[in-house]
């Protein structure tokens, strides 16, 4: 039997943050580009790893998405900044099982593979202060599923990994939380919240 967990730990896109995709198909339209063309280039390993890694920052990975667009430079870079205007939405039900837990007295960190854009967009999408801790891949020079990744993140929280639930929608990543010791379980919405909150310890 495992041991209670005593913190959160959640993903943001998939999870807390969803993504409407009209907006991309609508700029992938205006600009005669292969559907979605602009998220398999943002997401070519070599330019998105370092982008990740904190290598490079969001306006670089950003540049070189536009390089490879087959667009003149122009209507490329305009391109990828209409596409990347729209920041998605939070998730009403994601978000209020982190209030659940954190009513609960549980602490909730957002765990995720992000650029140095990350904490403005929390900001915008006012989860800032609905978190204990922000752990950001870009600022950790390290990304999900590496399992060093949640070895420092565990310390940044102040919890041992076999006290911290963890939860994704990429089972990918969830294994390289689980081989850290941490409880990792996939988010496929939010029917799976009341086993959730048996592992988290909360009152149904």
């Amino acid at each position: 039997m495992r041991d209670r967990a005593q913190a959160l730990m959640i993903d943001l896109d998939g999870v807390l943050r969803r993504w409407d995709p009209a907006p991309m198909i609508a700029v992938e339209i205006e600009y005669g580009l292969k559907p979605a063309s602009l998220l398999e280039t943002a997401m070519s390993w070599d330019i998105y790893r370092p982008a990740m890694a904190g290598e490079i920052t969001d306006a670089e990975w950003m540049r070189l998405v536009a390089d490879r667009l087959p667009l003149e430079a122009a209507d490329a870079a305009t391109a990828v900044a209409a596409w990347q205007s729209y920041r998605g939405e939070v998730d009403p039900e994601a978000l209020a099982f982190v209030r659940e837990v954190r009513d609960g007295g549980r602490k909730v960190a957002i765990a995720t593979n992000a650029t140095d854009r990350l904490r403005p967009d929390l900001e915008a999408l006012g989860l800032l202060g609905e978190v204990d801790l922000v752990l950001s891949s870009w600022e950790m020079k390290i990304h999900k599923p590496a399992p060093e990744y949640f070895q420092q993140a565990c310390l940044q929280l102040g919890v041992l990994p076999k006290h911290v639930l963890f939860v994704d929608d990429d089972d990918r990543v969830i294994r390289g939380a689980r081989s850290a010791g941490l409880a990792g379980y996939r988010w496929a919405g939010p029917e799976h919240v009341p086993y959730l909150r048996k592992v988290l310890d909360l009152p149904d």
